[in-house]
């Protein structure tokens, strides 16, 4: 496989799009809904509607010294299913801040993995960068891989109804392939995370 560098990368273009005006819709201490008129990029009037998500998505996959990992399973409000995922949640990052961003994105990793399932990992590796449904929100997307773990009891939030399942990575990867994980950054993570240490 091809690795990218800066040489290779696609060489980005001017933004086709022209705002007219901005309109706040609805907004909540988690999401605000905005509408534009817009130009479009064949130069016809219309609008636009984006989700700006207030925190950042962080995913992490906890593994252990026998290829094992914690998956949690949670009914999901929007869908009125239940979902099995990696353990994730959101990370408020505060600018200006004294911590820089990366050092904001990986607390807020440490916390979630205690909070949903009582991990503590003493090794943290950043393997992604994700983009959820971008054509109509900004939500950006981190998963780390979390290593050398110790256990203890979780605190998870008052919405959460959380069970946690311990599998090894290749029944997870399975779980992905069978559609039986349909969460998007789960299905990237686990399938990133087997590509780089070959499972299959």
């Amino acid at each position: 496989m091809k690795k990218l560098s800066e040489d290779n990368l696609p060489k980005p273009t001017e933004n086709p799009w022209q705002i007219l005006q901005s309109k706040d819709i609805y907004e909540n201490p988690w999401i605000k809904v905005r509408e534009d008129k817009v130009i479009n990029p064949s130069g016809n009037e219309g609008i636009y509607g984006t989700v700006n998500f207030k925190n950042k998505a962080i995913g992490i996959i906890p593994i252990d010294e026998n290829g094992f990992t914690w998956l949690v399973g949670q009914y999901r409000y929007p869908l009125n299913e239940y979902s099995w995922e990696i353990p994730m949640g959101g990370g408020k990052i505060a600018v200006p801040s004294s911590k820089s961003f990366d050092e904001q994105i990986l607390e807020a990793a440490q916390r979630e993995l205690w909070e949903e399932t009582g991990i503590i990992a003493e090794k943290w590796t950043k393997i992604a960068r994700i983009h959820t449904s971008n054509s109509v929100t900004d939500e950006e997307g981190f998963v780390f891989i979390a290593e050398n773990l110790s256990f203890g009891n979780n605190a998870p939030e008052e919405t959460e109804q959380l069970l946690i399942k311990k599998v090894h990575l290749s029944t997870a990867l399975h779980w992905v392939l069978a559609d039986e994980i349909t969460d998007a950054i789960s299905m990237i993570g686990i399938l990133k995370v087997c590509q780089l240490r070959g499972i299959s």
